[in-house]
């Protein structure tokens, strides 16, 4: 096989001497030629796994009649681990445009080109924006951040119960358009996965 070629004259050359393969080679070939580098896998994966422990510590605590014993531990893990998402998700976003993803295959229709690359940008910038309302939320609530006194780190937000209750509102409202596109995104993973085969989720498997 010839020296690989890089992004998508790499892609097509693979395809073409994979398409009459069995879809197993079919997939390995695409992982191989468009594939995320490690450390993207990485940021990925990390940030998947602290998002979907989050979203339902987070719907649990806020169940009504829930007792003290399990909210206040619940409470305290949500406003830990978003500290720990704002930074992963802002490095991630700076490792993206430092380090451009490999691009889809132009086999894709374009408006699945263009609903995939506008939810990853929604995503990076809801994830954001749920992790500094709710760090403001926390902080200008008066609130502790363990992680941030474990390092000493001193509040960055002054006290304030305005800016804290607006906080508040902006981070339970987000809340609703991240679930829906964190569904449809694990929607499309299947859809390609599964229902398609073409080896596109291939390219984020560890």
């Amino acid at each position: 096989m010839p020296e690989l070629l890089p992004n998508y004259d790499n892609y097509v050359m693979l395809r073409h001497l994979c398409k009459s393969g069995s879809p197993k080679a079919r997939k390995k070939a695409m992982s191989t030629a468009d594939g995320y580098k490690p450390l993207a896998k990485i940021f990925h994966w990390l940030t998947a796994l602290l998002v979907l422990l989050t979203i339902p510590a987070a719907l649990t605590m806020l169940t009504p009649g829930i007792g003290r014993w399990l909210q206040d531990p619940l409470f305290m893990f949500h406003k830990n681990v978003g500290v720990v998402l704002l930074v992963l998700v802002a490095a991630r976003l700076a490792y993206r445009l430092l380090n451009p993803p490999p691009p889809l295959p132009q086999s894709m229709p374009r408006f699945q080109r263009y609903i995939a690359e506008t939810t990853h940008w929604l995503l990076y910038g809801l994830l954001l924006a749920m992790a500094i309302s709710g760090f403001i939320r926390v902080t200008a609530g008066g609130f502790p951040l363990e992680v941030f006194d474990r390092f000493g780190i001193q509040n960055l937000v002054p006290r304030s119960d305005s800016l804290a209750e607006t906080a508040k509102r902006i981070h339970a409202f987000l809340r609703f358009p991240l679930i829906t596109l964190i569904v449809l995104h694990i929607g499309a993973a299947l859809y390609h996965g599964f229902i398609k085969r073409d080896g596109i989720v291939n390219r984020m498997l560890p």
